[in-house]
């Protein structure tokens, strides 16, 4: 009888059973449980709920985008409500680059050997921005659609940019920028970039929702995020005649009337005038501790550059967006977002000569005047 029951020796092994790619539901339990993990600043848990999807079978993209991209994404609006700590905030990020890094050298071990690259692509962040982790999760998602990347990470300067295309030839250069206050410094990247005969694909929150700066600045291409940009990779982006120098003011003729430059040269003497005027302004400043002191010339130092960022571009919305947002990050902590006001109208005052920068205050004043009482940060207990 048992004999009956065994297969014949020649018989073909079983079919395995079909591994079912996990749903939306196991992303969303995913999320929730990193998010839980990096608020703990538990670096192991937060590698498992990660690493046990991926063992499931789960898109390493879906992954990369739709966990680890969200929950970074809530830490920042975390933080932004008062809830979670820079130092926090800092942890949870390094946690996530880890992980991704991790990632990576797996997907690295299951590529077939000796499949040939799409395309070599550089990444990496304009000077002086240190927010790499969007670049690099733009990286990863590169190498798992098959190019060769070189990942630059953050700050990269641009004439140490430019030597490095020299040495590599790649297809195109992916630059990275999440802080409008460098856009100036993309601009450059992007001209000298050109100048190589190399495209160049623009991408980050300094751009723009719908990049808008990007097209200002003359960017080969712009994608709204990872997905979208080895998209626009896939389809090809025309190469610029390489040589073709062009200047700063052939893009942005505004930039004749040198309000930007005056501006943006005379920071530190218009931080500290204004931190004067304030003093005289608001005596209660005047037993601030040095910490406090700090803070307040930090938000003015923010307020001019931003204002620098206006004049660059010439669109006041980027000043006022930026008032709005430091509005609600005042006031998540218990601040007022009038207090901003007064440093306005003194840098009105150190700017009466300068049409543009005017104007573009007093747009500011009255979008601050205008809050009211809207909510712009996340109410308590938001998830991933």
């Amino acid at each position: 009888m048992t004999q009956a029951l065994d297969p014949p020796e020649d018989a073909a092994p079983p079919a395995p059973a079909a591994v079912r790619p996990p749903g939306p539901d196991s992303l969303e339990a995913a999320r929730r449980e990193l998010w839980h993990a990096v608020r703990d600043r538990d670096e192991q848990r937060a590698a498992r709920s990660v690493f046990d999807l991926l063992d499931t079978g789960a898109d390493a993209e879906d992954v990369l985008l739709g966990v680890i991209a969200r929950v970074q994404f809530t830490v920042g609006e975390e933080w932004a409500a008062g809830r979670l700590t820079v130092a926090a905030e800092h942890a949870a990020t390094a946690i996530h680059d880890r992980i991704i890094a991790a990632m990576s050298h797996r997907e690295a071990e299951a590529r077939p050997a000796g499949a040939a690259p799409a395309a070599t692509v550089t990444v990496a962040c304009v000077d002086g921005e240190w927010h790499s982790l969007p670049a690099r999760i733009l990286a990863e998602v590169l190498r798992l659609r098959g190019h060769r990347v070189d990942f630059l990470g953050a700050q990269v300067p641009t004439p140490h940019l430019v030597a490095h295309l020299h040495h590599t030839a790649p297809a195109a250069v992916a630059l990275s920028s999440s802080i409008p206050t460098r856009l100036p410094a993309a601009h450059a990247a992007i001209t000298a970039v050109q100048a190589t005969g190399i495209p160049v694909l623009a991408g980050g929150a300094a751009f723009g929702p719908d990049g808008r700066y990007a097209r200002l600045l003359g960017a080969d291409a712009w994608a709204p995020d990872a997905r979208g940009a080895a998209d626009t990779l896939a389809r090809g982006v025309p190469r610029p005649a390489p040589g073709a120098v062009r200047q700063t003011i052939d893009d942005l003729p505004h930039l004749a009337d040198q309000e930007f430059t005056m501006v943006s040269r005379s920071r530190g003497q218009l931080v500290k005038n204004t931190m004067a005027a304030l003093e005289d302004r608001l005596p209660a400043m005047r037993v601030y501790t040095e910490a406090q002191r700090e803070r307040t010339a930090e938000d003015v130092a923010h307020i001019v550059d931003f204002l620098a960022a206006a004049l660059y571009t010439d669109d006041s919305g980027l000043l006022t967006r930026f008032l709005d947002w430091t509005g609600g990050i005042l006031e998540a902590r218990g601040v007022p977002a009038r207090v901003l006001g007064p440093a306005l109208e003194i840098l009105q005052d150190e700017l009466k000569d300068f049409p543009r920068a005017l104007r573009f205050l007093a747009e500011g004043h009255a979008a601050l005047d205008g809050r009211g009482t809207r909510p712009t940060i996340p109410g308590p207990g938001s998830e991933a």
